[in-house]
């Protein structure tokens, strides 16, 4: 059997999907974005539940292997493609950092702003919670962030990606305040070639979607 090089992204522009297809704009490799349709409930078909059981979106396929969570596959593509230098050599110690605050991202920053954005009410044992509490969440990213450009000082990497896009989606949603380290942050990403792409390519294919909802 012959495994395939092809990079094929199941992507949604109204889903965690925008993140990772931006760091494949990133990456620069070549790939192959495969529309699932929210409103004909193909991320709910067995093709694709085949792909993710989850049921979720993203989902990445490249040389045989499934990669799905965004930031998995933000860390796998920046390793997959050292030559675009989104990720610190294995051997660098700005290694750890960058696991730090990628991870940070994910486990602390995308459920406390998803938490305030439902409004679910606050617990009395806020250890028991991976982020502990909301404020101390965003001080900390905040603190991280104030030395700038980029989450590695000067150099740009795949944990920006998906800070960015943690930012990006909480600063439109309102569930993450517009304090000025990240607003500072959000705008300096947008002005990235790779991040103009795939915006270009979302906004027309959400128009197309609702065009045809």
């Amino acid at each position: 059997m012959t495994i395939s090089d092809e990079i094929v992204l199941y992507y949604n522009p109204m889903s965690r999907a925008r993140v990772a297809h931006w760091m494949l704009e990133e990456v620069g490799a070549p790939y192959v974005l495969d529309l699932v349709r929210f409103d004909k409930q193909e991320h709910k078909s067995d093709k694709f539940l085949a792909i993710n059981p989850m049921g979720k979106l993203p989902a990445m396929v490249h040389r045989g292997v499934v990669v799905t969570e965004t930031a998995a596959i933000c860390a796998y593509l920046a390793d997959a493609f050292p030559k675009a230098g989104l990720a610190p050599a294995i051997h660098d110690a700005a290694r750890g950092t960058y696991y730090r605050w990628l991870f940070f991202a994910a486990g602390c920053v995308e459920p406390a702003a998803i938490d305030k954005m439902l409004a679910r009410p606050e617990v009395e044992r806020t250890s028991t919670i991976g982020y502990g509490t909301y404020e101390d969440t965003m001080k900390t990213l905040e603190r991280a962030l104030t030395p700038g450009p980029y989450i590695l000082g000067e150099t740009f990497s795949a944990a920006d990606v998906y800070i960015g896009g943690q930012l990006g989606y909480g600063l439109m949603m309102k569930s993450i305040e517009p304090r000025p380290a990240f607003v500072a942050y959000q705008s300096r990403l947008s002005q990235r070639p790779a991040f103009q792409r795939f915006m270009q390519h979302a906004d027309k294919v959400t128009a197309e979607l609702n065009a045809t909802a």
